[in-house]
């Protein structure tokens, strides 16, 4: 029950607040210089390093850097979920809703849904599990770190593999 609570308002505010914290243009570039393959392999590296600092040291980094870690997974979903779309498409400006729809597929909730707080909820749930699936390899620390590390970079260059199966 809390988690579902929890994953309603990580959907209703997260969401489009990492989302709107991004630098499309930024994308465009990153893209542009790297390839999307370096640049999916540069966002997942990124998630892993919080996934490694947020199982440091056990349990008191923990509770302060798995909030921080799930903002940057999600930042670091949404960069290449974005960067593939510019690859694609060659236009780097897409909307919310557009990129929450998308995500959702790479994450596999049902693609006929349309964006509504039942479907970003959708969306908080399955994150929310994958993240507390590696919560508790965390309070190990060292072991933490590579667990937490190792599992955020797997997961973003899925994401990525994902992501450029898709036909949008």
């Amino acid at each position: 029950m809390k988690g579902q609570r929890f994953a309603g308002r990580l959907a209703q505010y997260g969401f489009k607040k990492v989302f709107d914290s991004i630098d499309q243009y930024g994308i465009k570039k990153g893209v542009d210089q790297m390839g999307i393959d370096a640049f999916i392999k540069h966002c997942a590296r990124l998630a892993g390093s919080t996934g490694a600092i947020s199982g440091l040291g056990g349990a008191a980094s923990m509770i302060v850097g798995v909030p921080v870690d799930l903002f940057n997974n999600l930042a670091q979903q949404f960069r290449v979920t974005l960067g593939v779309i510019y690859d694609r498409r060659g236009t780097y400006t897409v909307s919310f809703e557009e990129c929450m729809s998308i995500v959702a597929v790479s994450v596999g909730v049902e693609a006929g849904m349309i964006v509504t707080r039942g479907l970003l909820e959708n969306i908080a749930e399955k994150l929310l599990l994958r993240m507390g699936a590696t919560a508790g390899g965390r309070l190990i620390p060292v072991m933490g770190a590579v667990i937490g590390g190792t599992t955020n970079y797997l997961f973003i260059k899925r994401i990525g593999a994902s992501m450029k199966k898709l036909s949008f």
